[in-house]
């Protein structure tokens, strides 16, 4: 089996030599490196919090096996559970698309160390859902 970095260097050296990918590829695999993304800044911050996947799954609303799939990238969640998780995290998530670039982060919230365990496993906290903005620009 192919390892991931492999593939990519393998995908890289390609596209260098100028072997086009099918654009439906293209797309899909666009999407697989958001997953990634998304799924990698999850990882950091609940371990830089010091939290199991488990504690973390719950404060979110979801299950253990549904968030470590999305970790690995498996799965690319929607917005209303990132508005779950960033409160679960006691942090704001920044996402900037832009054609084909993105960046996505965890901001901690003011009074949220990065080391700190947050208590957003308190009765009281955990219904209450994240306040969701929408802004359009023209």
């Amino acid at each position: 089996m192919v390892s991931h970095a492999e593939w990519k260097r393998s995908r890289d050296r390609k596209v260098v030599e100028g072997i086009a990918e099918d654009p439906e590829r293209e797309r899909r695999r666009k999407e697989r490196d958001l997953a990634w993304d998304l799924g990698q800044i999850i990882y950091d911050r609940r371990t830089a919090l010091g939290l199991s996947q488990t504690v973390l799954a719950r404060r979110a609303g979801m299950s253990q096996p549904q968030l470590s799939k999305m970790e690995l990238g498996g799965t690319v969640p929607t917005l209303p559970l990132l508005g779950r998780l960033a409160l679960a995290l006691e942090a704001a998530l920044t996402m900037r698309l832009s054609g084909d670039t993105w960046t996505v982060e965890f901001q901690p919230l003011a009074g949220a160390p990065a080391g700190e365990t947050p208590a957003a496993d308190a009765p009281d906290r955990q219904d209450r859902p994240p306040e969701v903005t929408v802004a359009a620009q023209a």
